[in-house]
C-alpha cells in the first residue's frame, strides 16, 4: 500500500484536538455507531479536514485511494471514516473522479453498511460520475440494483437525486423497479426519496410511474414520491389506497421519517474493506 500516513496522522490528530466529549455520547447514540465518536461538529469536521488535505497534497490517483482505504482501516472513531469519504470528494482531487473510483466506493458503500456513509457516496460521488461516464458507469450502478448487498441497492437506486433535468430517466425505472417489492426499510425509503427527486423536475413523469406500479409500490415508497406533488388523477375504473393502505408499512415503520430519522439498527460489527484494486 502507497499510503500518505502524514495525511492519515493528521488527521487523526486534528481531531483529538477538537474531541467534545459532552457531544461525543449523544451523536454516538443517534447514529447507533459501533465506533465511539470524537463529538466533532460536521461543519468544524469537514473545514478542518478542508485544512489537512491542503497542508498534505497527495501527487497521484494510486496513492490517494490507498489513503483513504487507510484512513477507513484504522480509524477508532466514526469521524474518521467521515474524513475518509471527505477525502475521495475534495477538490484538489477532481481529476480523479473516474469510473475506475467505483470500486472504491462500492467497498466504502458495502463497509460502512448505514445511511450517514452511503447517501453521501450515493449522491455525491457515483451520482456525479454517472453524469460525467454514462456509457461506463450505467452498468455498473444498474448491476448494483439488484445485487445481494443492500447498500449498494440503496447506491443504485438514490444516486440521481440531484441530477435534475440530467435524469437518466430509464435507468432511474431500471433501478426502481427489481426493488419495488424489497422488504428492507431503507429500500423502500429511498425508492420514495428518489422519485420525489425527480417528481421536482418532471412530475408527470413520476405521476405515471407511481400509477403504472400501484399494486407493488410500498405505502411508504408512495408517500414519499408524491410527498410534493399530490396523488397521480384518478383515471377510469382507477381506485385510491384506503386510509389503513396509507398509513403505514408491514413493519410498523414510522411514515414521517427524514433521510437521517430511521429506526433500525446497524450492523453491530465493523466491516473492513477489501485491499485495494
Amino acid at each position: 500500500m502507497s499510503a500518505h500516513f502524514g495525511v492519515v496522522a493528521a488527521v487523526r490528530e486534528r481531531l483529538r484536538e477538537l474531541a467534545d466529549s459532552d457531544s461525543a455520547e449523544p451523536m454516538r447514540a443517534y447514529m447507533k455507531s459501533d465506533l465511539p465518536f470524537h463529538g466533532v461538529r460536521a461543519e468544524t469536521r469537514r473545514r478542518a479536514m478542508r485544512e489537512v488535505f491542503a497542508a498534505h497534497p497527495i501527487e497521484d490517483r494510486t496513492t490517494w485511494e490507498d489513503t483513504v482505504r487507510a484512513l477507513w482501516e484504522v480509524a477508532s472513531h466514526r469521524e474518521e471514516r467521515y474524513a475518509a469519504v471527505q477525502l475521495t470528494g475534495d477538490r484538489l482531487y477532481r481529476r480523479f473522479q473516474m469510473p475506475d473510483s467505483l470500486g472504491l466506493y462500492g467497498d466504502l458503500v458495502s463497509a460502512g453498511a448505514w445511511w450517514d456513509y452511503v447517501d453521501e457516496i450515493a449522491a455525491r460521488r457515483v451520482g456525479p460520475l454517472l453524469l460525467d461516464w454514462r456509457d461506463s458507469v450505467r452498468p455498473v450502478v444498474r448491476s448494483w440494483s439488484t445485487c445481494g448487498d443492500m447498500w449498494l441497492r440503496r447506491t443504485a437506486i438514490i444516486c440521481q437525486i440531484h441530477a435534475k433535468e440530467r435524469t437518466d430517466t430509464r435507468l432511474l425505472a431500471e433501478v426502481v423497479q427489481p426493488n419495488l417489492t424489497h422488504p428492507g426499510f431503507f429500500i423502500r425509503k429511498a425508492v420514495g426519496w428518489a422519485l420525489r427527486s425527480h417528481a421536482a423536475t418532471d412530475p408527470d413523469w413520476v405521476h405515471a410511474f407511481v400509477t403504472e406500479h400501484e399494486e407493488t409500490l410500498a405505502p411508504l415508497a408512495r408517500r414519499e414520491a408524491l410527498k410534493h406533488i399530490g396523488p397521480p388523477p384518478q383515471t377510469a375504473g382507477s381506485v385510491a389506497p384506503t386510509d389503513a393502505a396509507a398509513a403505514g408499512d408491514a413493519d410498523g415503520s414510522v411514515s414521517g421519517a427524514s433521510e437521517g430519522d430511521y429506526g433500525a439498527a446497524p450492523p453491530t460489527a465493523t466491516r473492513h474493506l477489501r485491499p485495494g484494486r
